[in-house]
């Protein structure tokens, strides 16, 4: 079966990140055969005074299968976040089942949309975990960061939030490739621009220094856009990958 699986606020300003934290884990349950797992996706949530958090206010999200043992990875999750999270971080765990359907499934996904553009609370977020029987948890601190762990699972279900841990490097920035080759190399399901097109796979698109991919549709994708009034792509920049 396969499940979602979101931790957030494990970190301080002199440790590495939540994403850094994620991956460990994901290695650590991996060699135990607790399951395999994917790439991690970063979720942006909503920047306010009143929202305690240590850099972004981002969660980590990553979708396990062939997890025969939810209870497992739950288990190892609490005791590596109780002894991983960093001093003054306040770390929560959410572990939801990919078979959340109908109205649960919607409200999990509107719940991620909520934290994006305004203050929620714990009460709020183990009220709705707790309708929807799925699993979420504190480890520490405040436990304020089962927030965003229950939203950071709802933005990853919901397919069009999300930008995908790690930096790929193809060559000089303005360098010409074909938008297929491009998406191969760098593992994204295709180049599209900011209006939801695919480009074709022989569309030449200009490289940047480091490329990122996003999450749209639910697949690992990359944007571009035109580069001046011939019509050339680009792809995006990474100041102007922030609002994914």
């Amino acid at each position: 079966m396969r499940y979602y699986l979101c931790i957030d606020d494990t970190d301080n300003l002199e440790t590495k990140g939540t994403g850094w934290l994620t991956e460990r884990a994901c290695h650590g349950m991996k060699a135990l055969g607790l399951g395999e797992f994917s790439a991690i996706s970063r979720h942006q949530l909503f920047v306010h005074e009143d929202v305690p958090y240590t850099s972004h206010n981002s969660s980590m999200c990553v979708e396990i299968t062939e997890c025969s043992e939810p209870d497992a990875i739950i288990r190892y999750m609490r005791v590596f976040l109780e002894q991983n999270g960093a001093p003054g971080s306040d770390p929560g765990l959410c572990m939801v089942p990919e078979t959340l359907s109908g109205e649960a499934r919607e409200r999990l996904i509107s719940f991620g949309a909520e934290a994006k553009r305004t203050v929620l609370n714990k009460g709020l977020a183990y009220g709705l975990a707790g309708e929807l029987s799925v699993h979420l948890s504190e480890h520490g601190g405040t436990g304020d960061g089962v927030i965003g762990a229950l939203a950071g699972v709802g933005l990853r279900m919901g397919g069009e939030d999300g930008r995908y841990r790690g930096w790929m490097h193809l060559g000089p920035e303005g360098t010409a490739m074909p938008a297929g080759e491009i998406a191969r190399l760098c593992g994204a399901d295709h180049v599209q621009d900011e209006a939801d097109h695919d480009l074709a796979e022989d569309t030449p698109v200009l490289l940047q220094e480091r490329i990122k991919l996003v999450r749209r549709h639910s697949l690992p994708v990359l944007m571009a856009r035109p580069d001046g009034p011939d019509g050339t792509m680009r792809l995006l920049h990474k100041s102007e990958l922030k609002i994914y």
